[in-house]
């Protein structure tokens, strides 16, 4: 399956995305997030499609993309999708990072997770604001962890977007020009 589609960059809080038209959302495989090797303007990467808590999706603009597109928001660019099933590795957040080097009995649980998995756990850890409620998912996905867990929980994928960019398990609107 490979998609097509004209997008625009914007901006929320100062990162770049840009959000999938409702067709090539639908012809993805899930609601939540998936794994593709993706080309925006040209330039091939391996990333992760996030969820828009509204049965959307969208793309996230690194910085390295930025610079080489040299975005700054409202272009529109040429992005190709194909879902693929070899997921990158996730950013582990540093709480848990650190979390799971205080825990040398995981290494070989952790290391034996689908990349998909991992994302997951990365994802749950981070789709709180309040620090002691993360302070605490930090715990459980530990204690889960050791009582061989291979998931963290069975929250909704579909609106289980990036914290940083969603209120209420929704993406919000873009930044005023």
């Amino acid at each position: 399956m490979h998609t097509t589609f004209a997008g625009q960059v914007e901006q929320i809080f100062g990162r770049f995305l840009v959000r999938l038209p409702e067709e090539a959302s639908r012809s993805l495989p899930s609601r939540g997030q998936v794994a593709v090797e993706a080309r925006v303007d040209g330039h091939p990467w391996t990333t992760v499609v996030e969820p828009d808590g509204r049965r959307g999706h969208w793309l996230a603009v690194d910085a390295s993309l930025q610079q080489a597109l040299r975005l700054e928001g409202g272009e529109t660019v040429d992005v190709e999708l194909t879902p693929t099933k070899a997921w990158p590795e996730p950013q582990l957040p540093d709480d848990l990072d650190a979390a799971l080097a205080d825990a040398p009995d995981l290494e070989e649980h952790w290391a034996g997770l689908t990349p998909m998995a991992r994302w997951e756990w990365v994802r749950w850890v981070g789709a709180t604001k309040s620090p002691q409620t993360r302070s605490k998912r930090v715990g459980v996905s530990i204690d889960k962890l050791r009582s061989g867990s291979r998931r963290p929980c069975c929250f909704d994928l579909s609106s289980c977007t990036d914290p940083e960019l969603a209120r209420s398990g929704r993406l919000v609107e873009p930044d005023p020009a």
